[in-house]
């Protein structure tokens, strides 16, 4: 059986910013409105991050704006939303975090079967001379690609 994803939110920053390793699935406990305004696009996960606090994954920072046709009962943009992830998962993300000094960003936050789902990636910070050379390192690929091509017109 073949899944469908649409992506509904990218972290593009989160490649630029951390030395992504393990990456895993999870799902969220999300509100109807923010359900709605995620199938529209209007999410932020620029600076999000997930914590473990109380035997339980969060994620924090992540903003949903509102739902345009939400009433009274609309949800609050920046908040902390349950991650769901199995004990052993959430137990190792725990000894991750907690004795490597690493951080846990999501990376993506897509649409799968009709469930939103998150795919969080463990990340160490990059220092800004490392940012420096992982843009040397794109340009290089990219102008190498570019003269493959212009080799393969001629």
């Amino acid at each position: 059986m073949e899944s469908k994803i649409k992506i509904l939110s990218d972290n593009r920053s989160a490649g630029h910013n951390y030395y992504l390793s393990d990456r895993l699935e999870a799902g969220l406990v999300l509100s109807g409105t923010e359900v709605k305004a995620a199938r529209d696009g209007k999410i932020q996960l620029k600076d999000a991050f997930a914590e473990v606090a109380g035997n339980e994954a969060w994620l924090c920072n992540t903003h949903i704006g509102q739902y345009s046709h939400g009433n009274i009962m609309n949800h609050e943009p920046v908040r902390r939303r349950k991650l769901l992830l199995h004990r052993k998962e959430i137990d190792n993300l725990h000894e991750k975090i907690r004795e490597r000094g690493l951080t846990v960003v999501p990376t993506k936050l897509y649409l799968k079967n009709g469930l939103i789902k998150i795919e969080l990636a463990v990340g160490k910070g990059k220092k800004l001379h490392d940012k420096r050379e992982s843009e040397r390192e794109r340009e290089a690929d990219a102008e190498a690609r570019a003269g493959m091509r212009r080799k393969q017109k001629e």
